[in-house]
């Protein structure tokens, strides 16, 4: 699971590495995400796209990731967006 942040966004995706393709993402672009009408701190924000693509994972089959944080500290966003994920069902 690749996770990247902005100033205002927080997107994550899980790609094959084998085959370099994206199997599953989720982003606060998403139209899922914006109708929820989340509102709230941003971590709050990235621990709901943590469920999302979580949820999402599960649906396809997915239980088993590894993190990539791209260089990103592990607190905050990211910590809120992977805790997400984990109570989604993922195993880091």
């Amino acid at each position: 699971m690749s996770v990247f942040r902005s100033s205002k966004n927080i997107y994550a995706q899980i790609i094959d590495d084998t085959l370099g393709t994206t199997l599953v993402s989720a982003s606060t672009l998403d139209k899922e995400f914006k109708d929820q009408k989340v509102e709230g701190k941003k971590v709050e924000i990235a621990k709901v796209v943590g469920t999302l693509v979580g949820k999402r994972a599960l649906d396809k089959g997915i239980t088993k990731v590894v993190l990539d944080r791209n260089g990103f500290l592990y607190h905050g966003r990211i910590k809120a967006l992977s805790d997400g994920a984990r109570e989604a069902g993922l195993n880091f």
